[in-house]
């Protein structure tokens, strides 16, 4: 039971410290590609691939940290099978389905984006697929955020 809690605990503050990261760095990579965009620039393969690249990366830690922590959670799987979804009230309910739902929805938009940037030449066609994919991955991200939970 104490292996269980030290799992918890070290995947909790993971995946917290590691939210920050990768919000940043997708915020930045969302903002670079409208400015991209709406500048009509060439994409270059320094610093507009980095950005979105690290953003994809950190994105996939930050979802494997998440559902390492679902599983070992007294508020993930575990609440879902004792609880039951009737018996969960709002709160239980974002951070057993919710949260993890929409987020893996999220790093799916967010890799497709990437996916559907690779296949374009043209600068404005990669910073559009980019623009979309990722801030659509970036609005669902915010919409689930536990904040009362986050700031505490």
């Amino acid at each position: 039971m104490e292996e269980q809690g030290l799992a918890y605990q070290w995947a909790l503050e993971l995946h917290s410290y590691l939210a920050y990261v990768a919000l940043a760095v997708l915020f930045l990579a969302v903002a670079n590609a409208i400015m991209g965009l709406v500048g009509n620039r060439m994409f270059t393969m320094g610093k507009d691939l980095r950005l979105s690249l690290f953003a994809l990366i950190l994105c996939h830690l930050q979802l494997l940290a998440g559902l390492v922590l679902f599983f070992v959670s007294p508020s993930g799987l575990s609440a879902i099978q004792e609880l039951g979804m009737g018996g969960m009230n709002s709160a239980a309910r974002l951070l057993a389905v919710e949260h993890p739902f929409v987020n893996i929805l999220a790093i799916i938009l967010i890799t497709i984006g990437w996916s559907k940037h690779k296949k374009f030449m043209e600068g404005n066609k990669k910073f559009k697929s980019i623009t979309i994919f990722y801030g659509l991955g970036l609005l669902l991200i915010l919409s689930r955020i536990p904040w009362g939970q986050w700031f505490n």
